[in-house]
């Protein structure tokens, strides 16, 4: 049974229960934990904490004999231990359109996942871990046997469910740079279950502020930015998530130079999880279409994230992996070629970023192809070579991506 004691019986060791300040205004996520050093009691102490339910712990911990390196230090006092990354080079990737039809799935399986999950938590309910952890490891493995199947996907994205697509594009462009960083299944797990659940305190936030189709007002605001907390308390009240789970939806928006919310955080007080979060997070957000602003096309997207990297908003070493994995021209961006033909890209070609595989949808002369052409730019014969010269926008042009991408899922 938990035992009620002053601050300063507090000893290493003991598990808190409970305390008489709110979890979040101290610097641990966990609403239980086990106090490991003198450190952690003088930061509570520190945070006016005076009175604590605890429970002891059958072997209590003698952190402080020992010296705690960096990763070991106690901002997480509950994390897993840390696996280390395999240093087994990644398996040859299968073919793009036969990974497709698999990624096709389970970016539907995830929505639907995060779309329950939201639900569940307006509606008091727990949400369902299985589900989160069964669909994140299948996005993962598709993830890992095509880098581009899954990702190309993201570009599916419906007006009146944004919220919902927003999570699980988030989701997928991380585990696409998590891969590219040579993450474990393991850590690409982690990161992808926290970022699928990023933006589940929106469930708290009230719907005519998150509905709301125009500019906030700075009072509402205010409350939208309530969100990133309001989801840290959601995921450290669920079983099974320890704190590195819970670090996209609590740093998503902050930024290294300490201009972001909730806390102002600078770079060295962020994690990997939460600077990969937010170079994803903002990326998918300017490139949908919003009530209240016109989605940026993908390359002008890099383009700004390039730009507030050197700023210092974004970890800049970040946001250049980042463009190496979405392309120099994206997975469906409409192009114009040194022929006149319009195309749509298809495929990033990693050792020929200005040179994707493209689908040619519109002659030279402007008449819609009813077999678009497959073409990789840099196989061509150097006689007759295509070249992308611009990028234009598809509704100048009249032209889905997705109808040739996935004409099953369009």
């Amino acid at each position: 049974m938990p035992t009620q004691i002053r601050i300063d019986q507090l000893k290493v060791g003991m598990r808190i229960e409970k305390m008489d300040r709110s979890w979040l205004s101290t610097p641990f996520l966990r609403h239980r934990m086990t106090v490991t050093s003198s450190d952690q009691i003088a930061q509570l102490r520190a945070c006016g904490v005076k009175v604590l339910e605890v429970t002891y712990e059958e072997a209590p911990i003698h952190a402080e004999s020992a010296e705690l390196t960096v990763d070991e230090a106690p901002v997480a006092p509950e994390a897993e231990p840390v696996q280390p990354e395999s240093t087994e080079p990644l398996p040859e990737p299968i073919p793009f359109t036969e990974e497709l039809p698999v990624a096709r799935q389970v970016y539907l399986a995830a929505k639907s996942v995060i779309e329950e999950a939201m639900h569940d938590v307006r509606m008091g309910r727990a949400i369902n871990m299985d589900a989160v952890n069964q669909v994140v490891a299948d996005m993962a493995k598709s993830a890992v046997r095509n880098p581009d199947a899954l990702t190309s996907l993201s570009r599916l994205k419906n007006f009146d469910e944004y919220t919902f697509y927003h999570s699980v594009n988030t989701s997928v462009l991380a585990l696409s740079l998590g891969r590219s960083m040579g993450m474990n299944q393991a850590t690409l797990h982690r990161l992808g279950v926290g970022s699928l659940l990023h933006d589940i305190g929106k469930t708290k936030i009230p719907l005519e502020i998150l509905n709301k189709p125009g500019k906030f007002e700075p009072h509402e605001f205010e409350i939208m930015k309530q969100h990133a907390m309001r989801g840290v308390e959601v995921l450290s009240g669920t079983t099974g998530l320890t704190d590195e789970y819970v670090r996209p939806a609590l740093e998503h928006h902050e930024r290294v130079d300490g201009t972001g919310y909730p806390y102002g955080r600078s770079r060295e007080e962020l994690s990997q999880f939460g600077l990969i979060s937010a170079v994803v997070d903002i990326y998918d957000a300017i490139t949908s279409e919003r009530c209240y602003h016109k989605a940026k096309p993908a390359h002008e997207a890099l383009q700004f994230l390039y730009m507030i990297s050197q700023k210092g908003h974004l970890e800049h070493t970040l946001v250049q992996r980042f463009i190496q994995i979405v392309g120099v021209y994206p997975v469906g961006s409409v192009v114009a070629l040194n022929t006149g033909e319009i195309a749509v890209v298809r495929r990033v070609n990693r050792d020929a970023p200005l040179m994707p595989e493209v689908l040619i949808v519109k002659s030279d002369g402007n008449t819609l192809l009813s077999n678009p052409e497959t073409v990789d730019l840099a196989c061509t014969e150097r006689s007759r070579r295509r070249s992308i010269v611009r990028v234009i926008d598809q509704g100048c042009v009249n032209i889905n991506p997705v109808t040739y991408l996935d004409p099953e899922a369009a």
